[in-house]
């Protein structure tokens, strides 16, 4: 009789129970996430009357692999680019909220007697907001659109790269004897240099290798490679002392800027949904649910916590960052949960044997009170509004008005402020990538190629090998003009120019120290004495070699950097189907309002954006119907428009039964493209004036010119030379626009 592992029955107990319970949970519409942590109660061992799993270990193992795969779905959905266009509102609230929800979770923790461990990863847990809940609730609440809504999704971005750069110093921050500044220094500085590290490279290398690989790649192979990419930079991650989550996000957020990011997002979502189940049923798994009576005032403690100084400390940000009050309420309410990122923190504690077992439910608790709060929240952020305005002294309502009122002003940005930005992104960039290079070197290639050799020659060798690489970079942290333009006008006001001088010569010295660096990791002191001012004399006389190399390279990195947005711009340049439109047929029942009235009452293009193309009527067939036909039960209808404005018009006509086949009607209706030559009868002529309706017996449905798109377009619109005409009706009739215009594209 064969055995059945006891991993395998241990999936099928927790998919089935997950499955059970979330349909439960869809059904009474809660998030999905508490269902999967109930189920997970369920099937742990401290739940007596249900079955239980048995292989805990290899359960473990699958839940690292879906924190794995969370983190790196994030990644892909994070994108540095989505960063950098939240903007200094998103951040300063985001900062404000997160440095005071650390210290009230610290000082809650104090005040319940527990220890500093437990009072950190506490702060931790409570100072990042639920994404997930969020954007549920706005979407049920359809505030999704409102103004407020962009500042909460600004801040949500900040938030996750926050409990990124928590979750890999945190560990070694409360194993440290002491919370000195010099301990945090070097955890945050070498965790800058890796982040710098691998986002300069993975853009550098990746997008080019993805590129040329997508030829022969697909969709298997493209998932393949992706999770194998994941998995990668999870490794090195580790290897490099940072948690695999880390590794998993940055991987994700390097391939968001491919232009295959979207794609491999798509192929990776019923991966991350099955191993995130796995991973959230895990955490109910870890959950005594004897233990949560027992700790119910710290949960009711934490909760309101949670609920009130949220709100306030993200209120406070959004007015400091000069938001007006009304959307820095809104934003503040909507943000007093706790979520995903909670319970990731909560188990890296666990994971570690750092923090108290009670943390762990304590925070899952925590998250499912403020999860059934939040909408409650953000219904009561408009009156809270209305409240706070209603009793405030006019001087305060006066204050925060003019410290609002420039908010969304656009300011010119000084020469002096480009010139130290540069300045500054250039010196921390290249110093970092030529310690790398050198690390490397000096770390692995020379211990491998000295081993039964002369360590010296090796040394010189190495140096030889080293120096035409960081050659680029070194010229480009000491010698390069910065902000030219910047800082020659700078240079005309004589009191800029002895900074100038000064941030030139640490610049100079900081070169210097770096080849000295070089020298030093690989030679000893005597040839390092030697070379040094041999290299700065090479530096000095190949710059403008170095210059081209460092153009080629930094261009390259751009072009990599930018590709997405270049490819998504061709992807929606070509010309498909104008607007995405297709072809769709309706069957118009008896109860239809509109059943014997003409099209031009029924005015459904200017209603919805649709046009009827066709419509069949028992044998007769009615193409490009005019504006007095009439319509009756039975009609089919082939209508054409977007997703959008199909959907708008099916709930209009109110028919259950409507069928959509665009294959069915590629024989009788098609949607063609023809460009007006420059020779072509139709330029110069009105719609009405070009007959193509009366030739054809085709709709014009839209024109594209000079990159504008319009749609539905008038019968007194002139046709252009250059024009592309969009025309759906029958195909063979259609071909009489070859005699009289370009051919179809």
């Amino acid at each position: 009789m064969n055995h059945l592992p006891d991993l395998i029955k241990d999936l099928g107990l927790i998919l089935c129970t997950a499955a059970v319970v979330t349909l439960v949970f869809k059904k009474l519409k809660q998030p999905i996430v508490l269902g999967y942590i109930l189920a997970g109660m369920l099937v742990g061992r401290h739940v007596p009357f249900a079955p239980t799993i048995t292989d805990t270990d290899s359960i473990d193992v699958w839940a690292q692999i879906g924190v794995i795969i969370l983190l790196f779905s994030l990644g892909l959905e994070f994108s540095f680019k989505k960063l950098v266009r939240v903007g200094g509102a998103a951040f300063i609230t985001a900062l404000t909220e997160v440095g005071v929800m650390l210290c009230v979770g610290f000082l809650a923790g104090r005040a319940l007697g527990w220890k500093t461990v437990d009072c950190i990863f506490l702060g931790a847990i409570v100072s990042i907001s639920s994404t997930t809940i969020i954007i549920r609730a706005f979407e049920e609440l359809g505030v999704k659109e409102k103004k407020f809504a962009s500042l909460v999704f600004g801040v949500l971005i900040v938030q996750d790269l926050v409990a990124i750069v928590m979750l890999a110093l945190l560990p070694a921050v409360v194993m440290s004897s002491s919370l000195s500044g010099s301990e945090l220094l070097m955890p945050l500085g070498k965790l800058v240099f890796f982040l710098i590290i691998w986002f300069a490279s993975g853009i550098f290398f990746l997008p080019t290798i993805l590129r040329k690989a997508g030829k022969i790649m697909n969709d298997e192979m493209l998932l393949i490679t992706s999770l194998a990419l994941c998995f990668l930079m999870v490794i090195l991650a580790t290897k490099a002392g940072f948690s695999p989550a880390l590794g998993a996000f940055v991987m994700g957020s390097i391939l968001a800027e491919t232009r295959v990011g979207g794609k491999i997002e798509h192929l990776t979502l019923s991966v991350k949904e099955l191993f995130g189940a796995i991973f959230f049923v895990s955490v109910g798994m870890m959950i005594n649910p004897a233990i949560i009576p027992l700790h119910w005032k710290p949960i009711l403690l934490i909760a309101a916590v949670t609920i009130i100084f949220q709100p306030l400390s993200a209120m406070t940000g959004a007015l400091l960052s000069r938001q007006p009050l009304k959307s820095a309420v809104q934003a503040g309410m909507s943000m007093s949960q706790i979520g995903e990122f909670s319970f990731i923190i909560a188990s890296l504690g666990l994971s570690l044997n750092i923090t108290s077992a009670f943390l762990y439910p304590i925070a899952v608790a925590v998250s499912a009170l403020t999860t059934f709060t939040t909408p409650y929240m953000i219904r009561a952020s408009t009156p809270m509004y209305n409240m706070l305005y209603a009793k405030m002294p006019d001087s305060w309502r006066s204050a925060i008005d003019r410290f609002s009122s420039n908010a969304q002003s656009v300011k010119s940005e000084t020469d002096w402020n480009k010139f130290i930005r540069a300045y500054l992104l250039n010196t921390v960039i290249y110093t970092t990538l030529i310690i790398a290079i050198v690390f490397l070197v000096s770390r692995y290639a020379l211990p491998a190629f000295a081993e039964n050799k002369q360590s010296a020659l090796i040394g010189l060798v190495a140096t030889l090998v080293t120096l035409p690489i960081i050659a680029p970079f070194l010229w480009a942290l000491s010698i390069r003009k910065i902000q030219p333009d910047a800082a020659a006008r700078l240079w005309r006001s004589k009191s800029y120019r002895a900074p100038l001088v000064g941030l030139q010569v640490i610049r100079f010295v900081l070169g210097t120290l770096v080849i000295g660096f070089l020298v030093r990791s690989l030679l000893s002191d005597l040839w390092a004495l030697a070379l040094l001012g041999v290299l700065i004399l090479l530096l000095a006389l190949a710059y403008r070699r170095l210059q081209v190399v460092l153009n080629w390279i930094e261009r390259r990195f751009m072009t990599n950097f930018n590709e997405k947005e270049k490819f998504d711009a061709r992807e929606q340049g070509k010309h498909l189907t104008p607007w995405d439109a297709h072809i769709t047929r309706f069957i118009v029942t008896p109860d239809f309002s509109g059943v014997g009235q003409p099209l031009v009452q029924l005015q459904l293009r200017e209603k919805f954006g649709v046009n009827i193309a066709m419509i069949k009527r028992g044998t007769f067939t009615i193409q490009a119907p005019d504006q007095q036909e009439r319509l009756y039960p039975e009609d089919m209808l082939y209508v054409i428009g977007t997703d959008d404005q199909i959907v708008t018009f099916k709930k209009h006509l109110q028919n259950s039964n409507n069928v959509t086949s665009k294959r069915a009607l590629e024989d009788e209706l098609s949607l063609l493209a023809f460009e007006v030559g420059e020779d072509s009868l139709l330029a110069g002529k009105t719609i009405k004036e070009s007959s193509i309706r009366e030739r054809t017996k085709g709709l014009i449905v839209g024109i594209e010119r000079n990159n504008e798109r319009l749609l539905n377009p008038e019968s007194t619109v002139i046709l252009n030379a250059g024009d592309l005409l969009w025309i759906v009706g029958n195909k063979r009739r259609i071909k009489v626009l070859e005699k009289i215009s370009a051919k179809p594209q």
